[in-house]
């Protein structure tokens, strides 16, 4: 004859207790890839930003940055709203007339929110500039904050500030008493 064990209530309680503490672990540590996923592909966006600037790709910029009226770019004390003003009037002008381009990012700092992250940086970029048909070497840096929004095919950048170091003033000539 088989007999059937059954649980006790504190037996049962405990193997409840179990069973949701393994369900919120299993959660807690699910939810951690899932931040670290995003955490590699907000940075992967950013690197594909400066990859395809390097490359003057637009093609390639185009995605990774917000192609819409929400776009907000901010450099050197200029502002641009939107895709379309962005793109035409500040991305393209630029890759135009760089060529041997190296931008990087360093120092990258993300931070996660749910489908909004934020990034903050280093950049350096370095090329050779042709203005008014000539051409000269140019050299900078300076720090920048990304706002990225996660869509349906990836991240992309909404919001981009970046800012230079303030050049030196220029020497003012002593006066002659």
């Amino acid at each position: 004859m088989k007999t059937e064990r059954t649980l006790g209530p504190r037996m049962a309680f405990f193997a409840l207790l179990t069973i949701i503490c393994l369900a919120a672990f299993g959660d807690s540590a699910s939810s951690a890839a899932h931040a670290d996923d995003d955490e590699m592909a907000v940075r992967e966006t950013l690197v594909k930003s400066t990859t395809s600037f390097e490359k003057n790709d637009l093609a390639s910029a185009t995605k990774v940055w917000s192609n819409d009226d929400t776009l907000v770019v901010f450099e050197q004390g200029h502002a641009n709203y939107g895709w379309t003003d962005y793109r035409d009037h500040h991305l393209a002008p630029e890759m135009a007339e760089m060529k041997n381009t190296k931008y990087a990012l360093s120092n990258i700092r993300i931070h996660l929110a749910g489908k909004t992250a934020w990034a903050t940086f280093n950049y350096t970029i370095a090329a050779d500039v042709v203005e008014n048909g000539k051409e000269r070497h140019v050299d900078g840096g300076g720090l920048g904050t990304a706002i990225l929004e996660k869509h349906a095919d990836g991240w992309r950048i909404v919001h981009w500030h970046s800012s230079a170091p303030r050049r030196a003033p220029a020497s003012v000539p002593a006066k002659n008493p």
